[in-house]
């Protein structure tokens, strides 16, 4: 990936199991600016037991007596559709990413996306996570409800599988990817700094998938370093569904897209200098060394003959001491500043 932050705008499941809407998601990402669109692919009984029960946000925004399992069999596209989606999002000029969460569907995305992303449900599945490493696609993997050591174990499997990599100017070999598995995540436990933390134990890139509400914490996640921002999308809250709630509608997403593009310029090289925009401020905000009251040429410069004040086009304060004792050659009339020309 170039220095260019990477916007995915996150439609999982809120398609409601409808192409269509799925069509309406790509046009909404597409029109907000992201980089990416990302799905969910899997094949429902690969995923989950009949005896699955829901996680309690899922309870909440979906119909109560479904089990997991019932409720992904509604969610899910046919392989045939996610070849449809990937057609038109090339047509519309925007990437194409969908997460597998089982073996056939990690074999049919291979010939359509250009990495695999993996959900932090599959970071302890370290068969799956070789599997995926084998494919010798970049991998981004998101490490939700995870220690460091289970980090550590993930990273260690997919980089002793993932063999020599093709150069690409889109994705590193491996990208680490923070989040807090909570749908909406409580802003006290976005836990933002182990952005840093993941950074500097495995020296390789990390982005952050945002589950808070709002647009503050992958704002602050690209302050912090992030190099790839997933954002939840849906085209309306008020949908039914599981995830709907916890997602931005386009509008919002697009306030986070142009929110990203203005920190990571805001951001810089780094190198501390001033910049063009300062120069000419640096002459009337600045101070100089000023003549406090009217001196002719030959007389010695003494305290009482320097004030400090702006404009900062003169001697500079610093050199208040060099020009004690110093001899005049020209007169100097008060409030001008001093230059070194004016001496001997």
């Amino acid at each position: 990936m170039d220095k260019k932050i990477f916007i995915i705008a996150e439609a999982g499941v809120n398609h409601n199991g409808k192409k269509s809407c799925a069509l309406e998601l790509i046009d909404a990402a597409y029109k907000a600016g992201a980089d990416a669109i990302k799905f969910q692919t899997f094949k429902a009984g690969n995923l989950a037991s009949r005896l699955t029960k829901k996680a309690r946000y899922q309870l909440s925004s979906s119909r109560v007596k479904e089990g997991q399992l019932e409720m992904l069999r509604r969610l899910q596209l046919s392989y045939e559709s996610f070849i449809s989606l990937k057609q038109y999002c090339d047509r519309k000029g925007i990437l194409f990413l969908s997460t597998p969460f089982d073996y056939e569907s990690v074999d049919f995305l291979e010939k359509i996306v250009p990495a695999y992303k993996i959900g932090s449900g599959d970071l302890n599945n370290l068969p799956f996570l070789k599997y995926i490493a084998q494919r010798n696609k970049p991998v981004l993997l998101s490490t939700g409800m995870a220690t460091l050591k289970e980090v550590k174990e993930a990273v260690k499997i997919i980089i002793d599988n993932q063999g020599c990599l093709k150069k690409t100017t889109m994705f590193k070999p491996l990208t680490l990817m923070h989040c807090t598995t909570s749908y909406p995540c409580p802003y006290k436990e976005a836990n933002l700094l182990a952005i840093q933390t993941l950074k500097k134990e495995f020296c390789l890139p990390v982005g952050y998938s945002d589950h808070t509400i709002g647009v503050e914490a992958s704002v602050a996640a690209v302050a912090l370093g992030a190099t790839i921002i997933e954002k939840h999308f849906t085209l309306d809250k008020n949908m039914p569904g599981p995830d709907h709630k916890a997602s931005s509608e386009p509008e919002e997403l697009g306030r986070l897209v142009k929110a990203i593009r203005n920190i990571e310029i805001g951001l810089g090289d780094g190198i501390k200098k001033p910049q063009h925009c300062e120069m000419e401020n640096i002459k009337v905000v600045r101070k100089s060394l000023i003549v406090a009251r009217d001196l002719k040429a030959g007389e010695k410069i003494c305290r009482e003959m320097i004030e400090i004040k702006r404009p900062g086009y003169g001697t500079s304060p610093k050199d208040y001491n060099k020009i004690i004792g110093l001899e005049l050659i020209r007169d100097k009339n008060k409030d001008e500043v001093f230059t070194w020309d004016d001496f001997k």
